[in-house]
């Protein structure tokens, strides 16, 4: 009996053991066809996971009594015990049910697909998407996936060259909401120039490493109520990875060719094709790293991290003006006329008096043109054209996502990223020498190129917990998140300081600081119809906004150019005994001819030279500029959606806001589903929104110089809290308010969904900003602008956009390969309804007052100034070891508008309005799997090198092209090894 006692323990210690033990199992999914890749194969109450390789094989850890959970699109879900095996080779069966992806944005009840939401959400697959794409960036790869998203990378135009700001809709990108994981994401510090016309601070998301990304999720409808202000075009939801281990990377390089275009339809003059041409040599060398990692804990929490480094080269793309355009040098310069403020003459052309004492004639006679001192220089027009182009940039970011058990019935998670990234860029125009207020023949002898930085900071953490409180589901978080950029400039001086002026200049600091404290509550009625889905909360947040001050240097107004007299009556001659001469070499005279004479000796003044104050190119920020604002928002909420039979869904939201310097405002939302049988659904809704003018926006100033026809001009962007804006009459910045229609269906046949919706979204009082207003048209600007220009941020005006999105999806197996198919399409109208035109304190008429307080420009940009349609075409189809993507992608057409009559190059007076026809660019992805571990995939974006259309002729002073459909950079290769471990 006691052997018996003995034995049978030993064999209860050994089953346990062999229960408890992790093993090593291998196998293969198929289904009636062959071999299927890309399954997701999960241990069934973990987040241990993997996915099937090109031939359907896979390798998982688990434990001896594990069960094996497989899923993917299409097909239904199959559980299998391990039971101790080593393989498990497994057939799914095709389920059409399945051809959707459940989504979590825009209801707080359970998961839904995207064909039976009441409102629009397209979810793009990063996790498998992004092998195959030659996006790097986030906002790109969603531009790339999705037509209404759009994110546009500005090849010039200061601290526009160091974002992507992402919009919905053609809307504004700080009219779109950021979530990450379902939480508020804080945005950029940078308030920069935006594709619709405004400048706008806007999440950046190159800050979130895309490979510790699972899925993005865009909501397509207004949900101000749902989620907060800023949510009037839509939602972006992040989802991050919880996967565990196994490591996976990528290695990716790329390049431009930089290949010439064909200029044969463009108006170029013969003279600039000959100029514009390419250099031959490929640019924009990027090279980044992406790694992810996940580990498991024995009590089924994990802990997921990634790791981004990136770092990319510029690209040039010049616009090279004819030199009788844009000439280098000045008649003076060539003859060396030029004097100092002390009347002694500046030798700028010494070729010029070498060939004198040579007597060489021809040389003297070609030394007194441009084209002969620049052929005896070396300088080519190229070599002091304008550069447009992408920045060089340095990224490193790091992001995290963790969720563990605190009890049986709480859990506690974190999330959160940090990046750094240095970005230089060609965005200034270049500085010629024959600009003799802001060039110096010491420092520059031929001009320069000034070029703007950014030090970039950026931190995100979310911390929370969730559980359940009697009969509610509850989450209790706070989210932090903050952004700093300081700004500076090199190959740039502050001519009004002389030569003693630094070259390279700090020009402040821009932080932003957001912190959300968020409490909801869920609970799901089985019994009320046919289920009650009741969700409340809170939400409290606190934001900071701040402008640090850059180095003196970089904003002061210098005496170079000022005489102050060392004795009484003291004449303003020079050592020739003529008058000393202004800039331009006129003499500085009295009304009667004399010499100007300054009477008190340490007290009169005489402007002499008017030198260009400040940094060239972009003025730092002064004492006047900076600012440290803040702001508090409570909200409260309520949201219910109810199941009222299994084929009638409603739901509503109400929200209450409070901001501190707002006051109070409440948004609503109510939307619908009606299913007319199995596959087909009728949906819609109306909401309410509303944003605040963003701490940015309201407390923004900033001086800076801006050229018309070459022609520099010095301006201010002033606060509303200013004494100008005061003086003009210009009242405080109020909110935007909006109101949204939606109404579509959604239908499956077989393996193929397709939805269209129709929107319309009004918009209220939104925020533009002013032309330049003068002391001539309104001399009560004169005591506080003097001979400068002013302009101001303001609630413009009431616009409006509306259109119609289509999605079709199709998956299905082609002899031993799988097949998916991908159209979607955005039609879309901007209108801009009516300006908002107060009272001001010009002499302006009213057609002239409303010409400058939101003009023709502005209002072009928004509504014709980016395609009002977008169409992509996607086709992933993998076989064996072979994978591929080939998207096509038509831009709609784009007509720019002119802000200001000119004189037109067929010598009539007029604005230079240009009409861009649709573009048609392709990109390409081919994946090799090389092993088990191991894959090469190599393609590229815009592989035609498809260009826009030239900017005609009075236009094209910065850019050579449109930015604003496929962008100005050309094709783009590169290859890429991903690798698991």
């Amino acid at each position: 009996m006691k052997k018996i006692l003995i034995l049978s323990f030993f064999m209860l210690h050994v089953m346990h053991v062999a229960h408890g033990q992790e093993l090593s199992i291998s196998g293969k999914v198929s289904d009636a066809q062959g071999p299927l890749p890309g399954v997701n194969v999960m241990v069934k109450g973990t987040t241990t996971g993997v996915i099937t390789d090109f031939d359907g094989q896979y390798t998982i850890t688990a434990a001896a009594n594990a069960t094996l959970l497989y899923s993917f699109i299409g097909y239904a879900k199959l559980e299998v015990p391990v039971n101790g095996k080593t393989t498990m080779n497994v057939t799914l069966k095709e389920a059409a049910e399945q051809l959707t992806e459940t989504i979590i944005l825009g209801t707080r009840g359970a998961a839904r697909t995207k064909l039976n939401t009441p409102v629009p959400v397209d979810v793009i697959n990063i996790k498998k998407d992004a092998i195959n794409m030659p996006q790097q960036d986030l906002s790109q790869m969603l531009a790339a996936s999705a037509p209404s998203f759009t994110a546009y990378t500005s090849g010039g135009g200061d601290l526009s060259s160091f974002v992507s700001p992402p919009s919905l809709r053609g809307l504004a990108p700080n009219q779109m909401l950021v979530l990450v994981n379902g939480k508020r994401r804080h945005t950029s510090a940078i308030l920069a120039a935006s594709q619709t016309g405004t400048p706008s601070n806007a999440v950046d998301m190159k800050f979130i490493p895309s490979i510790g990304i699972d899925r993005i999720e865009i909501l397509r409808d207004g949900a101000s109520a749902q989620y907060g202000s800023d949510a009037i075009a839509g939602v972006v939801n992040v989802v991050l990875k919880k996967g565990t281990g196994e490591f996976t990377g990528t290695l990716t390089g790329g390049a431009y060719p930089n290949a010439t275009p064909d200029f044969g339809d463009s108006d170029l003059t013969d003279a600039e094709k000959a100029l514009n041409r390419s250099s031959g040599d490929w640019d924009g060398y990027n090279f980044q790293f992406d790694g992810n990692y996940g580990v498991g804990f024995e009590n089924g929490g994990y802990f997921n991290a990634s790791v981004l480094l990136s770092q990319s080269e510029r690209t040039i793309r010049p616009t090279v003006l004819e030199i009788d355009r844009a000439p280098l040098y000045s008649d003076l310069y060539l003859t060396n006329g030029t004097t100092d403020v002390n009347g002694n003459p500046i030798i700028t052309n010494p070729e010029l008096i070498a060939a004198q004492g040579s007597g060489d004639a021809g040389l003297i006679s070609s030394l007194t043109t441009v084209e002969g001192l620049m052929a005896a220089r070396g300088i080519e027009q190229v070599d002091v054209s304008t550069y447009s182009g992408l920045p060089a940039k340095t990224l490193m970011g790091f992001g995290f996502n963790l969720e563990t058990p605190l009890t049986d019935s709480t859990d506690f998670y974190a999330f959160g990223d940090f990046g750094y990234q240095y970005s230089d860029a060609y965005s200034c125009f270049y500085r010629r020498a024959a600009q003799a207020d802001r060039t110096s023949f010491a420092l520059f002898p031929n001009g320069f190129r000034p070029q703007i930085y950014t030090d970039q900071y950026n931190l995100s953490l979310a911390t929370g917990i969730t559980g359940e409180l009697g009969d509610y589901e509850f989450d209790l978080s706070n989210t932090f998140g903050t952004n700093s950029a300081k700004y500076g400039m090199f190959n740039t001086w502050n001519a009004s300081i002389g030569e003693s002026s630094p070259t390279e200049m700090n020009l402040g600091t821009h932080s932003f600081l957001q912190n959300s404290l968020n409490l909801d509550f869920t609970n799901y009625y089985e019994d009320i119809l046919s289920g009650l889905n009741v969700a409340f909360g809170g939400e409290l947040r606190v934001e900071n906004y701040s402008i640090e001050a850059g180095q003196e240097e970089s904003w002061t107004a210098g005496s170079a150019g000022v005489i102050t007299a060392t004795e009484d009556n003291q004449a303003l001659i020079g050592p020739d005994g003529f008058p000393l001469e202004d800039l331009n070499g006129a003499p500085i005279v009295d009304g009667t001819g004399a010499p100007v004479v300054l009477p008190y000796a340490g007290v009169s003044q005489e402007l002499v030279k008017n030198y260009a104050l400040n940094c060239q190119c972009f003025r730092g920020f002064a004492p006047e500029n900076e600012s440290n604002s803040f702001r508090s928002v409570m909200a409260a909420y309520a949201d219910l959606e109810l199941d009222v039979t299994d084929d009638f869904l409603i739901s509503g939201a109400l929200r209450l806001e409070n901001y501190s310097d707002f006051g109070n405002v409440v948004t609503s939302k109510i939307a619908g589903r009606y299913s007319i049988g199995e596959n087909f659904a009728i949906r819609g809704s109306y909401s309410s929104g509303f944003r605040a003018p963003s701490l940015q926006e309201l407390n923004y100033s900033h001086s800076y110089t801006f050229f018309v026809n070459l022609v520099p001009f010095d301006g201010t962007l002033y606060q509303n809290s200013s004494s100008a804006a005061n003086a003009l009459g210009i009242g405080q910045l109020q909110q935007e308010r909006s109101r949204n229609f939606s109404l579509g269906f959604t239908t499956k046949i077989g393996k193929l969904d397709f939805t269209l919706d129709a929107y319309k979204i009004d918009i209220f009082d939104r925020i533009f900003e002013t032309g330049e207003f003068n002391s001539g048209t309104t001399p009560v600007l004169e005591p506080i602008i003097g001979s400068g220009l002013a302009s101001f941020r303001i609630n413009g005006g009431d616009i409006s956009t509306k259109g119609v999105e289509a999605v079709v999806n199709y998956n299905t197996r082609i002899g031993d390969g799988q097949l998916g198919v991908i159209l979607s399409g955005t039609f879309r109208e901007n209108k801009f309804e009516k300006i908002n035109l107060p009272d001001l304190n010009t002499n302006l008429t009213d057609e002239e007052l409303a010409d400058n307080y939101v003009n023709r420009g502005l209002i072009g940009q928004f509504e014709t100034g980016t395609p009002s349609s977008k169409l992509i075409g996607t086709l992933n189809y993998s076989i064996g070891k072979f994978s591929t993507m080939v998207r096509g992608t038509r831009y709609g057409s784009v007509q720019t508008r002119d802000s200001r009559t000119r004189t037109l190059l067929d010598g009539t007076t007029g604005y230079a309005d240009q009409f861009f026809t649709p573009e048609f660019t392709v990109d390409l992805g081919v994946t090799y799997k090389i092993s088990d571990k191991f894959s090469l995939t190599v393609g590229g974006n815009n592989i035609f090198n498809e260009y826009p259309e030239i900017i005609r002729y009075e236009l094209r002073t910065f850019n050579l092209y449109s930015n604003y459909q496929q962008g100005s950079s050309g094709a783009y290769y590169f290859g890429r090894l991903t690798f698991t471990l």
